[in-house]
Formats: structure tokens, C-alpha cells, sequence
């Protein structure tokens, strides 16, 4: 293309600037980011859900080769201007009920969830700060853990002082008078939604730099608010905002969960003040699942109210959110969500919603992607399809004769109490995507399957409908100029998360100045390009972002008529622009690159108190196997009217992967924990996450019919619509693929086991807040020796030596009372194991019974009891064993299915060594009796306590391993 005509960019599939870059290796992430002397940080992290730190040990760790400082509450108080500890601000919707539950930013006193920061451990490797953390030796009184918001609603136990209940806040939205409309149909059901969140590719990490002489902070790592968190970092090391450079690097995924203010985002830059040195920290898996945001638990009574033929007179709700230990940054937005848009793109003059928000000791909620509306519209779509089939009306019809016409448009919705916002539906006509939705599927063909089994597996199908909010935020900034050589450089304050922010900014320059794409140069990605930004959250970039750089490029072209028309002496009006952004005026003439010499640029922003709301509808198409409970998704189809649309392709890639990442969230992703607030989705062996060829048929359409009225792009969001149905959706069509067999899905997620309950046991599904069962670990060995010499065998230390691993000490404390030492150790790393024994059911030499309680330090604890039956078969002896363990701490965080797997495999061991031991008969040194034989008690723990441990010390082995 030449310089001097430029194509239309708007609207067009036009590649994405930032690929070649990325695919080619040059991106650059935090952890390619290396500083001279750059040391490395290791957060020691919370192994109980609630408790009271009595002390925190830290005299091993200092002398470890390698470690520079440890920093606890006390440091980081001592360490600061104001002498306490900073508390994790609410970014968003921050009221005053909220400020008394900010998330300090390292344990102070008290631990709320597994996983909190208690210490922060600098060194010269990762490796060596790991190893220092695991050298700390923390003495934690437990409290009772309050895990779920039924037990936080009670208040049996208050988790901050000061307070009366456990409710964080209560929102409440209302339009017309719900309470007291009545009708001829009223339906109510519980429903919920599981906690789970986002996984990006890619984890946290941030570097900071000091720079004493110049009194300055760097820190790179910073994504989506870069210019709020430097604001906070800034206040709480009591620094002046432009002291402060958040630096932008890429990012493996954002999702709403990135990029805002953790706790690590303090600590981090405190130590490298502290000692001078820049600090990188790399969040590891784990410690993602533990640390990042989590999102969506909620369960929700909602009722309907309608009229014979389908028509809503009322929706009614009762919503109770689990919102974790605190409430973080984001930390409103779901409650706030699911409270105002539970009626979502239907016309219901009365709406009461009610959202009750319970603090609990959980890892703290915040934004993931379609925050609240994925739950409303799960809540909301799930009890029109069993309304619709209760009146006998057609699911189809049922949303179409609710759905907001076009000439109701703006359409207010319920008012949301506080902060209390108003808010309405700016435009778009809600039928004619719901109709293109229906044709694209071929949904009058598909529905001819809809209940039927066919080769085995029942095929359903089911339609939604969807609001997707966009544009949040008071403005966006933006410069523009002209550089010597025709460049046009562009800076915003929007931040780019992987959603082709460039790509569009350059799009819509290249339309308004009429110039190349090539020629755009944007310039994004740290705090001290411009004054302020709002950064990319809440599909706000091209609304706001996108906004503020047209209006400052319209800006620059009236900025070059008002200076040529003083050198040219005419009126600026007179002045054409024309492509290639080359101005004349009758025989006189200037290129772009003769305006770059005039050194003209601008400055300017866009700003929008009212959001914006694309809406569309999806359909999909099921099979459900009833002899297994699986899922397969044959077909699903969303169409969105996103405005008007810059990039079709980059609009088509938010849509599947919104869709890809709501599927997981439906069928596989689960943060699950126990009744004691015990972590137990620790990897991504427990944390299902979709792949590439789960869901392979996904088709997603885009539309611009009515574009928005409130932004001059006529813009609206559209990184989030995909995701926000998916729930609601999948739910209906797998009631409609059984409802032969009256099956009534009510919760998420719907696992293949979940399924296969509700079709042979059709009752209420399991609740989203469940108490978990001890993990169970029992078999039986038969040992080639008589009762008698297995007994024999079990009472000789020397052979238990030899066959138990890492037992290293037993010590009798009473005649049924034992403390045993456990040693597992992985290379030079090593972690003892120290428990105590109860025996009891004592049957010598037949069976015998024990409870055991012990703490492996850093790796956790575990209790649990065990009985052990040995049972003659000929000249063999049948060994049963059953082992039933509760693992907390560090142990529980790596998944029970890798625990029960490893556990299993160090069993077999134990046992394959007994065999051999007496295999080999007496002459071998380890059957030798003993010249001073222990106690008979005192021997039979030694192999009970063993027994016990299998699970326990499988799993040391795994993490240290690891």
C-alpha cells in the first residue's frame, strides 16, 4: 500500500499486529525479565484455614546458604511510614461496610485461608528461597474453620473482630413492586453455582527494581489497572505517584483475574527497597490455584411469577455468595452483578433481588470473566425452561414473548442499591438475534431429536438469551503525534491482555487520519507515558480506549489545520486533509512527514458515565450417555450484536474462547474444599481445565445492527458475551436430552458422576457446599508366612526399620499413648514427620485399631485412624489394612488424586520389603531378634503408625519431589 492512500481498516478481518512478535518468540514476559544482582522471592503461605499465629521461627531458615532476609507482619509494619501493615484496597464498588474486611497485605495476628502470606522469603536462587520457606517452622493455634457460607451465615465463629455477623454487605435491587404481585403460575427453585475461576497459561509474577539514589520504584509485571495499582504501591511505601513506574510486559491470559492489586504486590517491592536489590517472584501453579482470584460460588432461590401464556409478571431472588476471606479489589463485582442483571435482556416490570454476601475462610473472590452474569443467567435461563415446561409452552416462544422490543429501547432495569446506579439498556433489537441464533443452528431441524435415544445416548438441544455489559469507568486518555519521519505515534492508557488491543487502536487511527496501519506506531505499557489511565477491564478497551483515540486523532487533524492555516494564512477550514493525512491548501502542499517537523501532538480523553450492552443468544446440542453420565457437545452457536465492530477477527476469538472457557467451567472446573477450609484442587490433576479437543465444534457470529448511541465508535463489549449463557444453556439441554426420566439439573458443575446421580437416583443434586468424606486408603497383601511368624515379624524394630519408610524414633508415653518421628527425604531436602499414636481394640496377634494425629511442619498435618487384621489362608496370612486420613496443609493442596496414586505406590513398597524380609527367613540380619526387643505395645505401633502413613509420607515424597 502507499504512503498516500490507505485502505478502510474498520470492519475488516485484519491480522493482529501483535502476533508476529509473540509467535516468533519475542515476546516478552515477566520471567524473561532479568536484572543485575536480582535476587528471588518465596511467599511461605498459610497450611490451616483459620487460625491464630502464636510464632513464627524463622532461625534455621536465616542461616541457610544463599537466604538474605525474611520479612513477617511485624517487618513489614516496622518498615512503613504509618507503622502498620497496608491493606489490599476495594477498587471497584468500595463502600464503607467493606473497608473493615481489606485483605492485609501479609498475615497479621490471624489466618483466614489457606494460603494467606505469613512470610516472605529473599534469596539468591528460587530454589534456595523455597527451601528457606520450608525451613520456617510456624506454630499456628487453630480456630474453627468456617467453610461455607451456611456456617459463616450462623456465626458460631466470627471471623473478624469487631464485627457481629460474618455478611460482609447486603445488596438489594428492585424496579416496580415484586413483593406483591401475584399470578396464576409461580415456580421456586434452589439453585448454585460451584467456585471456580480463571487458570491463565501463564502465572503471576512481578520484578521490582529499586533505584535509592533517585528514589524510585520499577516493577514489572503490572497488566489491566497498571495506573491504580501504582497508586496504591505508591501510598503504601509513601511515595509520590511519579516516584512510581508500573511497567506492562505480556501476559499468557488475563480474564479479569490478572493484573489486579494482591498481596504480592506489596511485599514484593518492600523487600527490594529493603535490601536494595531488584526481587523477581513467579507464582507457581499451586499457589495460583491458592492465591489468584477466585469467583462464581453463589446459590440462589429464585422464584417467577407469570401469567397463563407465559408472560413474566415478576422475578424474585434470594442470593447468598461465598465470597472467601476478604474482600480484594475486585471483590464486589460478582455480588453486585448477579444482584442488578438477574433479569438480564427480558421485560419485567417487577424485580426484587436480594444478595447476602458471607465471608468465610476461602480463598477471596474477585472478577473472572462475565462476573455475576454467568451465575444470573445460569439462576435465571435454568427456571425459564422448567417454567416454560410446566405451562406447556415452548421454551423458544416462552423467552420470545419476554424479551425487550426495540421500541422500548433505552430499557431501565432493577436499581441497584449501593453505590445505587440506574441503569439502562442503551439499544438493539433482542428478537432478531435470537431469530439469526435459531436459523445459523438449525434449530427447526434439530429439535426432531430433542428427549429421544438414539444409539444409546439421549440427544437435547435448548436456546438463551444474554446481556453483556461494557464501557465501565469515568474516561480513558490517549495521545497522538506526528514524528519527523510521517510516524504517527500513538499512547494510551489502555493495557494490552492478549485481546489485540493494539491491533485495534491502530485500526481506528488508521480510519481517522486516513493513513497506512503500518504507520501506527502505539505505544502502551508503562505509568510514566502518560498522566493517568483506566486500563482494560469490564470490555472497556475499545469502548473507552477506542474512543479517546478517535477523538484525539480527530483532534490532530483540526490541531494541523489551525497551524498551517497561521503559516499558510488562510482559514483552517479551507484546509484539506486528504489520504496518506496530507494537507493542501491551492497550489501549497504538506506530507505527513513534513507535518512531523511541526512537532504536532495532542492530548485527550473520552469520557462515558453509562455502560454499554451488546445481547445475543446461543444455542446447543447435547448427547448424554446414561450409562456413564458424559456430556458430549455436538453442536453450540452464539451470536452476539456487538456494535459497531472494528475487528471481526479478533471479536470472533474473544467469542470461542469465552465460550471454551464457560464450558469449563460447566463440565470440569472446580475449586473445591473440605468442611475443615482444606484446599483440595492443588493441581491441574484435580483442577479439570478443558483442552483443544473437548469441545471441537464451536461456531460464534458477530453483528453490528445497532450500533451503541454513546460512544462515537458505537461500540459495545464483546471479550466477555461468550461465556456469560454457557451454564443456563448446558443445563437446559441436558434436561431436555432427559426429561423422559424427569432429570432436573440444579447446580454446577455437571460432572459425569454428577450426571450419572441424577438419572439413577433422580433427587436434588449435591450442594455446591459439601463436607468431604476422609480420604480412604485400604487393601490387603497376602504375606508368604504363618499368622504367627507376620505377627513375629511386626514386633522386631530391626525388620520395621528396613520396611517402614523413614521411621526414625518411637517413643511409649503410656501404656496405650506413642509419639513416632517420620523422616522422608527427596535429595538434600528433607521434612520430619512427628505424630501422635492411640491404640485401642487390641486383639494380639490378630488385629488391632489406632488413631494417629501429627504435623509434618511446612507440608501440613494429617489425623486419621487405622485398623489392621491379619487373617491365616493356609501356611499364608491374609494382611487387610484400612487407613482413613485427613490431610491439611500443603499435603492436601497437591490433590487427593495424586496423593491417593503416590500413596498406593509407596504401599506396595512397604509391603513388597515385608515380603521380602521374610522371605528371607531368620538367617538374614533384619529377622534376627533384637538383643534388646522393645515392648510388644510399643512394636505394634511402629507398623500402625506406618500403615497410617502411607498416605502421608507418599505425599511428602510427591511435593518434595516435585
Amino acid at each position: 500500500m502507499s504512503a498516500t492512500a490507505a485502505a478502510k481498516y474498520v470492519g475488516q478481518y485484519t491480522q493482529r499486529r501483535e502476533d508476529p512478535r509473540l509467535l516468533s518468540g519475542g515476546a516478552r514476559f515477566v520471567d524473561d525479565i532479568h536484572l543485575e544482582g536480582m535476587l528471588h522471592a518465596s511467599i511461605l503461605r498459610s497450611p490451616v484455614a483459620h487460625g491464630r499465629i502464636r510464632g513464627i521461627d524463622r532461625e534455621r531458615a536465616l542461616v541457610l546458604p544463599g537466604v538474605r532476609a525474611i520479612y513477617t507482619a511485624q517487618d513489614i509494619a516496622a518498615g512503613t511510614a504509618e507503622g502498620m501493615v497496608p491493606r489490599v484496597p476495594v477498587r471497584l464498588a468500595g463502600i464503607p461496610e467493606l473497608q473493615p474486611f481489606r485483605q492485609p497485605v501479609i498475615a497479621e495476628g490471624i489466618v483466614r485461608y489457606v494460603g494467606e502470606p505469613v512470610a516472605i522469603v529473599i534469596a539468591d536462587t528460587p530454589a534456595r528461597a523455597e527451601d528457606a520457606a520450608a525451613a520456617i517452622v510456624l506454630d499456628i493455634e487453630a480456630l474453627p474453620a468456617v467453610a461455607s457460607w451456611e456456617a459463616s451465615a450462623r456465626g458460631d465463629t466470627l471471623l473478624f473482630a469487631g464485627a457481629d455477623s460474618n455478611r460482609a454487605v447486603t445488596y438489594t435491587a428492585t424496579k416496580g413492586d415484586a413483593q406483591a404481585v401475584q399470578g396464576a403460575y409461580r415456580r421456586r427453585e434452589t439453585l448454585g453455582v460451584q467456585r471456580h475461576s480463571a487458570q491463565p497459561m501463564e502465572t503471576r509474577g512481578l520484578v521490582a527494581e529499586w533505584d535509592d539514589g533517585a528514589g524510585r520504584m520499577v516493577v514489572y509485571g503490572s497488566t489491566k489497572v497498571p495506573f491504580f495499582n501504582r497508586a496504591t504501591l505508591a501510598d503504601a511505601l509513601s511515595l509520590p505517584k511519579d516516584r512510581v513506574d508500573m511497567i506492562e510486559v505480556d501476559v499468557g491470559g488475563g480474564f479479569g483475574v490478572r493484573g489486579e492489586f494482591y498481596p504480592e504486590d506489596f511485599l514484593v517491592p518492600f523487600a527490594a527497597r529493603a535490601l536494595g536489590r531488584p526481587v523477581k517472584w513467579i507464582e507457581d501453579r499451586l499457589e495460583s490455584l491458592l492465591g489468584t482470584n477466585h469467583s462464581r460460588e453463589m446459590v440462589a432461590e429464585v422464584e417467577i411469577v407469570c401469567q397463563p401464556d407465559g408472560r413474566i409478571l415478576a422475578l424474585r431472588g434470594q442470593v447468598k455468595v461465598d465470597a472467601g476471606a476478604y474482600m480484594r479489589t475486585s471483590g464486589p463485582v460478582p455480588s453486585r452483578n448477579v444482584t442488578q442483571f438477574l433479569c438480564g435482556p427480558y421485560d419485567i416490570a417487577h424485580v426484587d433481588v436480594r444478595t447476602e454476601v458471607y465471608l468465610t475462610n476461602k480463598g477471596p473472590i474477585g472478577s473472572y470473566r462475565g462476573p455475576g452474569r454467568f451465575e444470573a443467567d445460569f439462576f435465571r435461563e435454568r427456571l425459564f425452561d422448567m417454567a416454560a415446561s410446566d405451562l406447556g409452552i415452548d421454551p423458544v416462544e416462552f423467552r420470545r414473548i419476554n424479551l425487550v422490543k426495540p421500541g422500548q429501547m433505552p430499557y431501565p432495569i432493577a436499581v441497584l442499591d449501593q453505590p445505587r446506579r440506574a441503569e439502562e439498556l442503551d439499544s438493539g433489537d433482542y428478537l432478531e438475534t435470537l431469530d439469526r441464533c435459531l436459523l445459523e443452528f438449525g434449530w427447526d431441524d434439530k429439535r426432531q431429536l430433542q428427549g429421544r435415544l438414539v444409539d444409546g445416548k439421549y440427544h437435547g438441544m435448548a436456546v438463551g438469551c444474554f446481556i453483556e455489559g461494557g464501557g465501565a469507568g469515568t474516561k480513558e486518555t490517549a495521545r497522538i503525534s506526528i514524528g519527523p519521519d510521517g510516524t504517527i505515534e500513538l499512547t494510551v492508557g489502555s493495557v494490552d491482555l492478549g485481546q489485540g488491543m493494539v491491533t485495534v487502536m491502530s485500526q481506528i487511527a488508521a480510519d481517522a487520519l486516513q493513513v497506512p496501519i503500518e504507520c501506527i506506531r502505539v505505544r502502551h505499557g508503562s505509568t510514566n507515558l502518560l498522566q493517568e489511565g483506566f486500563g482494560s477491564h469490564h470490555s472497556r478497551s475499545t469502548i473507552m480506549g477506542g474512543s479517546a483515540v478517535l477523538t484525539v486523532a480527530n483532534e490532530l487533524k483540526e490541531k494541523v489545520r489551525a497551524t498551517l492555516a497561521e503559516q499558510w494564512q488562510c482559514a483552517a477550514e479551507q484546509i484539506e486533509l486528504s489520504r496518506g493525512l496530507r494537507a493542501s491548501f491551492g497550489d501549497r502542499s504538506a506530507s505527513r512527514a513534513e507535518l512531523g517537523q511541526l512537532g504536532l501532538g495532542v492530548d485527550g480523553e473520552f469520557r462515558s458515565n453509562t455502560n454499554t450492552y451488546a445481547y445475543g443468544a446461543a444455542a446447543a446440542h447435547v448427547t448424554v450417555d446414561p450409562e456413564t453420565g458424559r456430556v458430549e457437545l455436538l453442536d453450540y452457536f452464539t451470536v452476539e450484536d456487538i456494535g459497531r465492530i472494528i475487528n471481526p477477527l479478533t471479536a470472533k476469538g474473544q467469542a470461542v474462547g469465552a465460550v471454551v472457557q464457560g464450558l469449563g467451567g460447566v463440565f470440569l472446573e472446580h475449586l473445591a474444599y473440605d468442611a475443615d477450609g482444606q484446599f483440595l484442587a492443588g493441581s491441574l490433576a484435580d483442577y479439570l481445565m478443558p483442552s483443544a479437543s473437548d469441545f471441537p465444534r464451536i461456531r460464534a457470529m458477530e453483528l453490528e445492527n445497532h450500533p451503541s448511541p454513546l460512544n462515537p465508535l458505537g461500540a459495545k463489549g464483546a471479550g466477555e458475551g461468550g461465556i456469560i449463557p454457557v451454564g443456563g444453556l448446558l443445563a437446559n439441554a441436558i434436561a431436555a436430552a432427559l426429561a423422559s426420566l424427569k432429570v432436573q439439573p440444579k447446580a454446577l458443575p455437571l460432572t459425569p458422576c454428577t450426571v450419572w446421580s441424577l438419572i439413577h437416583a433422580p433427587s436434588e443434586p449435591t450442594p455446591v457446599s459439601k463436607e468431604d468424606e476422609p480420604t480412604l486408603l485400604q487393601s490387603q497383601e497376602l504375606v508368604p508366612a504363618s499368622v504367627d511368624r507376620v505377627w513375629q515379624g511386626l514386633n522386631d524394630p530391626a525388620v520395621l526399620q528396613q520396611c517402614i519408610p523413614g521411621c526414625e524414633q518411637i517413643e511409649q508415653e503410656s501404656d496405650t499413648d506413642f509419639a513416632i518421628t517420620l523422616l522422608a527425604a527427596v535429595g538434600p531436602v528433607k521434612m520430619r514427620f512427628k505424630g501422635k499414636l492411640r491404640l485401642f481394640d487390641l486383639n494380639p496377634p490378630r488385629s488391632y485399631s489406632l488413631a494417629f494425629e501429627g504435623k509434618g511442619g511446612f507440608a501440613g498435618s494429617a489425623k486419621g485412624t487405622a485398623t489392621v487384621k491379619l487373617t491365616p489362608e493356609g501356611d499364608h496370612t491374609r494382611l487387610s489394612y484400612r487407613v482413613a486420613s485427613q490431610i491439611e496443609g500443603k499435603l492436601a493442596q497437591v490433590g487427593s488424586r495424586l496423593i491417593d496414586g503416590v500413596a498406593r505406590q509407596t504401599a506396595k513398597e512397604f509391603f513388597d520389603r515385608f515380603n521380602r524380609v521374610l522371605s528371607a527367613g531368620p538367617a538374614s540380619p533384619a529377622a534376627r531378634a533384637p538383643s534388646k526387643p522393645l515392648p510388644w505395645r510399643t512394636r505394634l505401633v511402629a507398623y500402625g503408625a506406618a500403615s497410617l502413613a502411607l498416605a502421608v509420607v507418599a505425599a511428602a515424597y510427591f511435593i518434595l519431589g516435585r
